[in-house]
């Protein structure tokens, strides 16, 4: 089993849409790229943790603040076999497009529900904050309308996510069975030759 570480506006509609924007674009650029293709964390240089050297273990590192996952960085035993290589690329390509889809799915979510709390209060004729400063909310029935919409039209977005997924999840699997099998019939060898000696 891995071992976990312990690591540890108002304003015109315009300015508003533009400030949510950018700071979505912002985050959601350092949810994808070649830090999450290395299984890293997007928001740092690195993971935001390492492994003791000794460590013959996968590690999983603290959720993502884009796609609240958590990264794993992958133990590479000094022998490592082509097949336990191609097993360990696809698990590291999965967690890749996990990280990528989900970040950048988290951030529309969230900038698409502002804009829409931002449209329903503004044809109440509300500020995003009232008078104390506090954050502006809408009722569970209005923001019902929001996730029923958000729902609908990512629907062919998550089938294809999920068809991926199956996919990806089968290979790995498969490719689990032959590093199993491949491991079994070196032991048996490994034994047999100690037995005869």
């Amino acid at each position: 089993m891995a071992a976990v570480p312990v690591l540890r506006a108002g304003g015109s509609c315009r300015r508003h849409r533009r400030l949510l924007v950018a700071s979505c674009a912002s985050s959601c650029s350092a949810g994808g790229g070649r830090a999450a293709e290395r299984g890293e964390r997007p928001d740092s240089a690195g993971p935001g943790f390492s492994p003791p050297v000794h460590s013959h273990n996968d590690w999983i590192g603290p959720p993502d603040k884009h796609s609240n996952l958590r990264p794993i960085i992958f133990y590479v035993p000094p022998e490592e076999s082509p097949l336990e290589r191609r097993l360990r690329e696809a698990r590291q390509e999965a967690q890749a497009c996990n990280q990528r889809f989900w970040a950048r799915h988290n951030c529309a979510f969230r900038q698409e529900k502002e804009e829409f709390i931002y449209s329903r209060l503004k044809a109440k004729g509300l500020e995003m904050r009232d008078e104390t400063g506090q954050k502006a909310t809408l009722n569970a029935e209005e923001m019902a309308d929001f996730y029923k919409e958000f729902l609908s039209k990512n629907f062919k977005k998550h089938m294809q996510y999920n068809r991926e997924w199956y996919k990806r999840n089968f290979t790995i699997t498969f490719l689990m069975g032959q590093v199993a099998l491949a491991r079994a019939l070196r032991w048996l060898r490994w034994k047999k030759k100690n037995v005869e000696h």
